[in-house]
């Protein structure tokens, strides 16, 4: 079954040794330029990098039948055009839980051992005296708990490898179950009752109308002061003028944030002049590997596309993940 398809140019080399001869591919560059004719394609492998012009490539293929994404989270392709559209689409959920999971771990370690402040005075060249050391507070993961908002596939790696350390793990999802990792999951809402016993919440939630500033001002006064906040998942599920505010003032000890409501996040944000706030770039989710496992599940989803049969990972658009 020979079909067209459109790659992203910068995983083409990695995907189209596995396609079959009679396939014709079109590529998508990262000027979002296509190098031929896609009014006839039906399949089209959407790259994180090319947000930027996704209605447009949209528009472009007028006859496309199966969509899919490398990110897990799908909020931001919810356009007009997308939705109005009759197409399946498939997301990439599971193949960045061990980068995330990994990454939420550091955030955990950096909180608990204070490794930045370990950094920063190696950078200006002081050896910190036994006074200076007691005085960071510094604390063990042993014993400590973490509630993980979102128990599916990335929650799960987060909880596993918490475990390891000795945490107690909690979480919540829709629909509670015993999962493994877990030592307790809870609903939908009964997650709040437990905010005054966590030492670190974990979002990794996806972003739906539910979902959206599900952390606010209301939330953050529950926690204990020296709780922690880590968010892997998007950055409208946070108020962020309560979590503002909330760092000003010493509700909760810090946060650490892969994701903003305005990314890049802006230079006068002021969450980039706060003490307590280690943030990145919206990378928790990235690793050479992660990259591999993303064209294996393409490629996957490919075969069974040809064979007439039910993809992997079907996202719900009306639902939102």
């Amino acid at each position: 079954m020979k079909m067209k398809i459109v790659l992203p140019s910068n995983l083409a080399t990695q995907i189209e040794p596995h396609l079959s001869h009679d396939d014709r591919i079109i590529h998508l560059d990262l000027q979002g330029n296509l190098d031929g004719d896609t009014s006839d394609a039906e399949v089209y492998f959407h790259e994180w990098s090319y947000n930027a012009f996704f209605e447009r490539v949209l528009s472009c293929l007028p006859n496309l039948r199966w969509l899919h994404t490398e990110s897990a989270g799908i909020d931001h392709l919810l356009i007009p055009t997308l939705l109005s559209r009759d197409l399946i689409m498939t997301n990439s959920a599971g193949v960045h839980a061990i980068p995330i999971a990994e990454f939420v771990l550091a955030y955990m370690l950096d909180r608990a051992k204070c490794l930045s402040k370990f950094k920063l005075a190696q950078q200006q060249n002081r050896w910190l005296s036994y006074p200076e050391v007691a005085a960071l507070g510094l604390q063990e993961l042993m014993g400590a708990s973490v509630l993980i908002i979102g128990a599916g596939g990335i929650g799960q790696a987060i909880a596993t490898r918490a475990r390891a350390f000795g945490m107690r793990v909690w979480g919540s999802c829709l629909h509670p179950r015993s999962l493994p990792g877990f030592d307790l999951v809870v609903g939908a809402e009964e997650w709040r009752k437990l905010l005054p016993e966590v030492d670190y919440l974990v979002l990794a939630t996806p972003l739906t109308a539910q979902t959206k500033h599900l952390i606010d001002a209301s939330v953050l006064q529950s926690m204990q002061a020296s709780a922690y906040l880590i968010n892997i998942a998007r950055g409208a599920i946070i108020d962020e003028n309560a979590l503002i505010h909330a760092l000003q003032k010493g509700w909760i000890a810090g946060a650490a944030l892969d994701a903003f409501t305005t990314e890049p996040l802006p230079p006068d944000s002021q969450l980039r002049s706060l003490a307590n706030i280690f943030i990145t770039p919206h990378c928790s989710g990235i690793s050479q590997q992660m990259q591999q496992r993303v064209v294996a599940l393409f490629l996957e989803n490919l075969a069974l596309y040809r064979a007439g049969k039910a993809l992997r990972n079907i996202v719900d658009k009306a639902a939102g993940y």
